[in-house]
Parts: C-alpha cells; structure tokens; sequence
C-alpha cells in the first residue's frame, strides 16, 4: 500500500506545471510542457540606484537600455553563465515564472533549468537556490551541451559520438555525447557578449566613434560575418566622435566585422580543437564522419560553420532555430524525465 505522503507527491507532480529554462546571459527562454516555448525575452532587469527595488524586467528593461536617469541601474544578473547577483536574479525569476503561470499559481512548478558544464558546485547551487526561492516546488539541473543537443535532435542515446557547439551570450559550450552522457566537455567564458565588445573596441580604434552595446549588438545581426565575404554588407553606425564629442555615422561593412572579431572566434576554435584532442578516438572517428552542430544564438553569426570547418577540418552544421535548441532541449528532458533520470549526474 503506497504511503500517504507518495501519493500526494505524486498528485503534486501531475497538478503542476513542468517548465524548462534557458537562464542565459544575455536572454532567457521558457518551455512548458505541453505548450512548447511561451517566453524570449532579454535576460536585463532595471533596478532603483541602491538595487533595492526592480522597476523593469525583460524587453521594457531593453528599452531602457543608454536611456536611463542616473538614478535607474540597467543590470545583467547573469554573467558568463552564472548569477552575478542573486538577489536580481531571483527577482527576474519570480517575475518570469509568474507570468508563465498565470492565475494557476495554487501549484508551484517543477522547473529545470540549464547550466554551463563549467560552473561550480556553488554556483549550481546558486541557481537552484535561486528557483526556489522564486517559487519552484522541486528544481533540477541539467548541463547546457546536453540540453543543447537534444534539443538540436541528435541521438545521444546511441553508443556513437555525437559533437555540439553552443555558442551562448556569455559562454561556448563544447560537448561530445555519447549514450546520454557527456564523455568531453569544455566550456569557455566567450561568447556572442565578447564579440559585441570586440566590435565596440574596433569601433573606437579604427574610427574614433563610440558606440554602446546594445548598437553593438545590431552591427553583428545586421552586417557580422565570421569570414570574408566577396559581396559584403554595409550598414550605418552612430555614435558619438571621441574628437569632437558630438554625434556622428560612419559606414561599416562586414568585412570590418570580420577583422573586429578574430580573437574571440580564435578562442572558440581552441576550445572546440582541445575537445577534439581529448576525445577517444572510436568517438573521434565517429565526429570526423558526422561534423559538429551548432547551436545557440551565436551559431547564427554569417559564415560560423565554414569559420570552423575551415580551422578544425571538420564539417560544421547549424541546428534548425539555433537559438531555441537549448530550452527545446531542456523541455524535452522535461518530458523524457524518468529516460535522464538513470543518468543521474546530469540531474543535480
């Protein structure tokens, strides 16, 4: 006979709603299950100037963004993956999840959200922490190159290797997978955030403007390529000239793009090299033969995948809508709950 406590556990578990989180630096993701993806928004919270107090979340934060009063603080409560300010961070969860809930709020969720391989124990902690406190009823945890491949539909349940490279705003993540186990994995603190810097420093070196990172940002979607292009784009930056202090445009093409942000995809092609090295070589046969795939918002940069077939010699693929593989990913984990369970190492 059951006992009493196990069966109102699981009438709890079947009465609340099951949402997966990509917490990620520059944007977070929600999937509920049964629903699929119901919010994207920019991972930004607008707080009074001594952080007591959260005036804006998401995308009315966005718009804030260069335009704010002194006495309003534009935060990133996420840096490089991990909480750079708990208080914030769970502040935007509590919010996020609130309207992902809706009125049915009689029920605390389970969620799972997806951290960087590389994170601490501590830090994992944080972030669990963090979910509860924002109102989770159970959280777990699950590593963000093996959310990233499920959700980019590769089968990592087969005794074969299986590469993914997820290029994030704050963190690169690069895994092999092979029998729902991540079997090497490196992650590395650079990622779309670093490249919107290196254009901001190109910017300001090579033609005296000053541009902020949100405009940043905007060069990258609009004009960025990771190679040169023989027809490249051109765009109109503003900013302000640091001669003259006044506002000014200048024309980039993506061509300037490209010399901007060889360092920080220099860095990406070492980790996915150092990866690559240390894999077994059945596995690394198995790589050879089927490449890498992309994901993240990241992979959508121009010319990503011939940049690193052309440095690694191995082929390079982008997942169909990068950008949501992560949180498609955790969701299905979600769903495939007791399939993960076994791998238990994965679920902290």
């Amino acid at each position: 006979m059951p006992r009493r406590g196990h069966g109102r556990e699981a009438a709890l578990s079947l009465l609340s709603k099951k949402i997966g989180i990509d917490l990620g630096t520059s944007t977070v993701l929600i999937y509920v299950k049964g629903e699929g993806i119901v919010l994207n928004e920019p991972s930004l919270v607008a707080v009074n100037r001594d952080g007591t107090r959260i005036l804006a979340v998401g995308r009315d934060a966005l718009e804030m963004v260069g335009r704010a009063p002194d006495t309003i603080q534009i935060v990133r409560p996420m840096r490089e993956g991990v909480i750079a300010d708990f208080v914030v961070t769970e502040g935007m969860l509590h919010h996020f999840i609130g309207r992902v809930q809706g009125r049915q709020r009689i029920f605390k969720p389970e969620i799972m959200i997806c951290v960087p391989s590389g994170v601490t124990s501590v830090e994992r902690r944080a972030v669990t922490e963090a979910a509860i406190s924002a109102g989770a009823r159970q959280a777990w945890l699950i590593d963000e190159p093996l959310a990233a491949a499920i959700g980019a539909g590769l089968p990592i349940s087969e005794p074969r290797g299986n590469a993914i490279c997820d290029v994030g705003g704050g963190t690169t993540e690069i895994a092999v997978i092979s029998l729902s186990g991540m079997v090497v994995a490196h992650s590395i603190r650079v990622g779309g955030n670093r490249i919107d810097d290196a254009i901001t420093t190109f910017m300001k070196r090579r033609h005296g403007l000053l541009i902020g990172e949100r405009t940043a940002e905007e060069l990258k979607i609009a004009v960025g390529s990771a190679v040169l292009m023989k027809e490249p784009l051109a765009t109109e930056a503003r900013g302000r000239d640091l001669v003259s202090g006044l506002a000014k445009s200048v024309q980039v093409t993506s061509n300037d793009i490209t010399e901007a942000i060889q360092e920080p995809l220099r860095l990406i092609v070492g980790a996915v090299r150092d990866v690559l090295e240390e894999t077994p070589p059945e596995l690394a046969a198995d790589i050879f033969d089927r490449g890498i795939v992309l994901s993240g918002g990241g992979a959508l940069l121009r010319g990503l995948d011939r940049y690193i077939a052309m440095h690694t010699g191995l082929p390079a693929v982008v997942a169909d809508d990068p950008q949501t593989s992560v949180v498609r990913g955790t969701g299905l984990a979600l769903e495939n709950f007791e399939v993960l369970k076994r791998n238990q190492s994965y679920l902290r």
